[in-house]
C-alpha cells in the first residue's frame, strides 16, 4: 500500500510516499480502507521531533481517518466489512493514517453518518474530540454559561464555538476583523479581534475561556474569566500557569485528547444533522502531504486541512 512515511524527523519535506507493507488487525481491531486524512497540527509537531507517538522510524503519521472496513480481526462485534467509519484511533501511539490502510481498535471508531463525504467525516474527529472534551469534561460548560474561544477560526476553534452554542452558552470568540462573519455564523454572539481589542472592556466576565494557542495567551485570558471560572488551555499548564491563575481566583485546565467512542457518536449525530460542520480550507492528494504540512505550519489556517486519499 502507499504510505506518507517519514525516517527521521525534520521539515515537510521529509514525509515521503512510498510502498509499505498493509497492516493486520488483532483483537478488536479492524482494517479500514482510508478514503481520507486529517491533518493536525500535532501531526506536524511530530514530524519536527516536538510531538508524540514516534518510538522508531520509519513512521507513518497521521490519526483523523474516514474509510471503510476492509476485514475485521477476532472479537469485532460492531463493525463489519464494507461500513463507513470514522475516528481518531490510538492516540497518543501512532495510528498510520496517512495511509492506504490503517487499523484501529472498533472502539475507537464510530459509523460515519450517511451523506457526509468521507473527507468532511476525517476532519472531525480530533478538533470535535478536542473541544468536547475542552468545553464539557474540563469546563464544565452548562446552557447560559459565557464562553469566550481564543482562535475561533481555527481547526479546534471554530468546532468549539459550535459546540458551544448548541449546548446554550452564550459564546464570543476571537479571530482576525477578515473572519468574524465566519466566526458569527458558526453560532457566536460576537466576534472580536485578538490583535487590538482589550478583552476585558470588551468581553467582560466569562465563565469559561478556551485557549488553542497556549503561552502568554493563556495569562492574557485569565483578564477575563471571573473568580471561579476556568480557562482551560490545548497546550500544556505548569507551575507558573496554576500559581499565576489561583492567585486571580481561576481554576486552570488542560485538554490532552484522548480516544472516545461514545463521545464520536454523539459527534457524528451532530455531523448528520448538520449541528456541526466543518470548514475544510483545503484538501490535498496523498502526494502532496508536505505542502499540507507546510500550508499548516504557515498558520492562520480557516477551519481543517485533509488529505484526499483516492485522489
Amino acid at each position: 500500500m502507499r504510505a506518507a512515511v517519514v525516517d527521521a524527523f525534520g521539515t515537510p519535506d521529509t514525509l515521503r510516499v512510498r510502498e509499505v507493507p498493509v497492516p493486520v488487525p488483532g483483537e478488536g481491531e479492524v482494517l479500514i480502507r482510508v478514503h481520507a486524512a486529517g491533518v493536525n497540527a500535532i501531526d506536524q509537531a511530530t514530524r519536527a521531533g516536538r510531538g508524540v507517538g514516534v518510538e522508531r522510524f520509519p513512521a507513518v503519521l497521521g490519526w483523523d481517518v474516514s474509510g471503510t472496513v476492509a476485514a475485521t480481526g477476532p472479537g469485532v462485534r460492531r463493525f463489519a466489512e464494507g461500513d463507513s467509519v470514522f475516528g481518531m484511533p490510538r492516540f497518543p501511539a501512532l495510528a498510520g493514517g496517512y495511509a492506504e490502510y490503517a487499523v484501529a481498535p472498533e472502539a475507537e471508531l464510530a459509523a460515519k453518518p450517511d451523506g457526509v463525504d468521507h473527507v468532511v467525516a476525517a476532519s472531525l474527529p480530533m478538533a470535535g474530540l478536542t473541544a468536547w472534551q475542552t468545553l464539557f469534561e474540563h469546563g464544565g460548560l452548562r446552557p447560559g454559561h459565557r464562553v469566550l474561544v481564543s482562535g475561533a477560526a481555527g481547526g479546534v476553534g471554530h468546532i468549539a464555538v459550535q459546540l458551544a452554542a448548541d449546548a446554550g452558552a452564550e459564546v464570543i470568540g476571537t479571530a482576525s476583523p477578515a473572519n468574524h462573519p465566519f466566526v458569527r455564523s458558526l453560532g457566536a454572539r460576537r466576534a472580536v479581534d485578538y490583535r487590538t481589542v482589550p478583552l476585558q472592556k470588551e468581553v467582560g466576565d466569562v465563565d469559561l475561556a478556551v485557549d488553542p494557542m497556549g503561552g502568554a495567551e493563556f495569562f492574557r485570558l485569565l483578564d477575563v474569566v471571573r473568580p471561579g471560572g476556568i480557562v482551560v488551555t490545548l497546550k500544556g499548564e505548569g507551575p507558573d500557569h496554576r500559581r499565576t491563575a489561583r492567585d486571580r481566583g481561576v481554576r486552570a485546565g488542560f485538554t490532552y485528547v484522548h480516544p472516545d467512542g461514545p463521545v464520536l457518536d454523539r459527534l457524528a449525530g451532530l455531523l448528520a444533522t448538520g449541528g456541526v460542520r466543518p470548514e475544510i480550507q483545503r484538501v490535498f492528494p496523498l502526494d502532496e502531504v508536505a505542502r499540507a504540512h507546510a500550508l499548516g505550519e504557515e498558520g492562520h489556517v480557516r477551519g481543517r486541512l485533509v488529505l484526499d486519499l483516492t485522489s
